[in-house]
């Protein structure tokens, strides 16, 4: 078990270095991430290599017994490179040239900038390939824009269509192009899309609203394959001469504008960056998906790279974690398949941007509260660690989680609101409210080793997809589906079949007509038997007429009163449920799932009470069962008795209590 923090030597003096790095030894820390930022301090001029401090640094880490993760820097890069080769930096819609002096914001095309990436990536790795405490790398850091819109992006792009589609006329027909003649006769006359009366600011996550839809989610695709090109360039010279090495990138949990499946290919373990202390206390699920999400595009265990240790901020700074908080958040992503954990940062800047994005150690580098509780949470881990070893999440339960489904939403979410993340969440919450583990999978897993498969918002459905669905659930698996199912095809165009095409007959369902509602309406759902109880629908409600399936819910409403708001149908040898409403009382999803959970075979590992998340791990015989309180209350929990609780090695009774915060860790075999 790997566990320690971010830092960054060059921001100190040499002499603090040694103080560091015993703090980190007496804190059980074994493993710090270096080097993300520090391109400038590695080669000052272009071509000329200066390492000796890094070398120092690292040497220092290695007497106090600490291991190091040494990052391509390609995220900031010097002012040097862009004052030689302007055309390194990306450009924006109106054709200026972002200026230096932020990070991220390279052009991806630039053969001058990937030159210069392979260069300091090679520089490194040939010199740091034998040093002992050193092992792994990180690529870059948080891949995901900018979004550029220079003559060479362009023509980049117009070649991956080629590549993709052959012809200009096969482009035609994807993309629908008859509309507002749209034709293209020319390659060439292929844009980026980009908003018009937005010159000067870079795209955002809405940039691709406007324009062609099928347009939009190719330069998506485009944009994703483009990060993943840039780094597979850097993971193929670390492979060469540093194969004792893992190579793993910090991602961000549900960012999603790439394709984060593949982003994975090259690397060995995924890592992920935890950020969830913002606002008031929550309940904190989001985080607890983002980590299956993590642990899904690999399927295999993660790391996280950065995790909450103080007070977030650039230029306004959040709330600071309360006493237990920063464990607590360690604790649930141990429990969803964390196999190291890196707090970001060691201690607070005093100079940049990020002087207000608080470390375990203050402005005054002083061994105070938030060190306490890491070295606290450390020492814990290490004691973990011969039973963690060889265990993960094992799920029944899988939600389809698909980034082409989510561009695509973003591109023409249908109604006011509505994402992927947001109706995807609605069932995750109800399934962690039930003690249930789940794993986030793409549409081309394999859905048999799951009994019960969740699609929610799943908008774009290619027709073999659509019938591995149906065999799954002939098969004998339990899906559920919901609102805007398989709406569009691969390509973004709306299939000219009534909704939900070919999932109807497995479904039992028909919909003919669909609205969206403002803010100001809502309908009363009446649901009966498994969903007894009065709902309201909000945002958006199917017309959906039942053609053999069983009614689960209707609408109290003059014009609906002859369509459902959920079904449940037989279908060979399984169970197809359907919601074509968004209900806004989380008790329906609850009363939901119990029975989509019962008809699938699933049990839950326990019934927590309200606030407390449980995880299992399991593996080589052995099943680890995590209790974690994101409350500021003491819980009581039912758990099973005369079993170990590994912090404490007590055995368990009936009950056990958690403290706010508190978290625990049981044997159960």
């Amino acid at each position: 078990m790997y566990v320690g923090a971010d830092y960054y030597p060059e921001h100190w003096p040499r002499e603090r270095w040694e103080v560091d790095a015993k703090l980190m030894q007496e804190a059980e820390f074994n493993v710090v991430r270096l080097a993300e930022f520090a391109w400038i301090d590695m080669e000052p001029m272009e071509g000329q290599y200066e390492f000796g401090w890094l070398d120092d640094a690292l040497a220092i880490l290695d007497k106090h017994g600490v291991s190091a993760i040494l990052c391509t820097p390609t995220a900031t890069m010097p002012a040097w490179a862009p004052r030689k080769y302007p055309e390194v930096m990306a450009m924006q819609p109106d054709g200026e040239r972002i200026t230096w002096g932020v990070r991220k914001n390279n052009c991806f095309t630039s053969g001058t900038y990937r030159l210069l990436s392979e260069r300091i990536t090679r520089a490194m790795a040939e010199h740091f390939v034998d040093t002992p405490n050193l092992i792994g790398w990180q690529t870059d850091n948080e891949f995901g824009g900018p979004v550029c819109f220079c003559d060479t992006c362009r023509a980049d792009f117009q070649d991956w269509l080629r590549a993709k589609y052959g012809t200009i006329d096969e482009v035609n027909r994807a993309w629908g192009t008859h509309f507002w003649s749209h034709k293209y006769t020319t390659w060439g006359e292929i844009e980026i899309p980009h908003p018009s009366g937005r010159a000067g600011r870079l795209a955002g996550p809405d940039y691709l609203s406007t324009h062609n839809p099928s347009l939009c989610l190719d330069f998506q695709r485009y944009h994703s394959h483009l990060n993943v090109r840039f780094q597979r360039d850097q993971v193929r010279i670390l492979r060469a001469l540093c194969p004792k090495h893992f190579v793993t990138h910090n991602l961000m949990g549900s960012y999603s504008d790439l394709n984060y499946y593949d982003l994975a290919e090259d690397l060995d373990h995924v890592s992920w960056d935890n950020y969830p202390v913002w606002g008031a206390p929550s309940i904190p699920y989001q985080s607890s998906a983002a980590a299956d999400v993590m642990r899904g595009v690999k399927r295999k265990n993660f790391w996280i790279m950065e995790q909450t240790a103080g007070p977030g901020g650039w230029s306004a700074f959040g709330r600071n974690p309360r006493p237990g908080e920063i464990r607590k958040v360690a604790y649930q992503q141990l429990a969803h398949g964390a196999d190291g954990q890196v707090w970001f940062r060691w201690r607070t800047c005093t100079a940049g941007r990020e002087q207000y994005w608080h470390g375990l150690l203050g402005h005054d580098g002083k061994p105070l509260r938030r060190y306490q509780e890491a070295a606290q949470t450390a020492k814990e881990y290490h004691k973990l660690a011969p039973e963690l070893e060889g265990t993960t999440v094992e799920a029944k339960v899988a939600i389809i989680y698909d980034y082409e489904t989510i561009w695509a939403l973003r591109i023409q979410p249908g109604f006011e609101g509505n994402s992927y993340h947001s109706a995807m969440m609605r069932y995750y919450s109800a399934l962690v409210r039930a003690g249930v583990n789940v794993d986030m999978i793409k549409p081309t897993e394999d859905f048999s080793q799951y009994r019960l498969v969740i699609a929610p918002d799943f908008y774009l459905v290619p027709d073999e997809v659509a019938q591995k669905l149906s065999d799954y659930v002939k098969g004998g698996g339990v899906l559920l589906a919901d609102c805007r199912l398989a709406v569009k095809d691969e390509t973004n165009l709306c299939y000219d079949r009534t909704l939900p095409g070919l999932l109807s007959d497995t479904l039992g369902i028909a919909i003919e007509e669909y609205e969206a509602m403002d803010d100001d309406m809502e309908y009363r759902v009446v649901g009966k038997d498994v969903v007894a109880g009065d709902y309201t629908a909000v945002k958006y409600v199917d017309w959906t007429t039942p053609k053999g399936a069983d009614v689960l819910a209707t609408f109290d409403q003059w014009h609906l009163e002859s369509f459902a708001a959920a079904t449940r149908n037989r279908s060979g040898k399984g169970t197809a449920y359907y919601v074509g409403a968004v209900v806004s009382e989380p008790a329906f999803y609850d009363q939901l799932i119990a029975d989509m959970l019962k008809t699938a075979g699933v049990s839950a590992h326990l019934a927590p009470p309200e606030g407390v998340e449980v995880s299992a791990r399991e593996g080589g015989g052995k099943k680890l069962l995590f209790l974690v309180n994101h409350t500021e209350e003491k819980q009581q929990v039912a758990v099973p008795s005369g079993k170990q609780e590994l912090l404490s090695g007590e055995t368990t009774g009936d009950t056990i209590t958690l403290d706010k915060y508190g978290v625990a860790v049981i044997k159960v075999q």
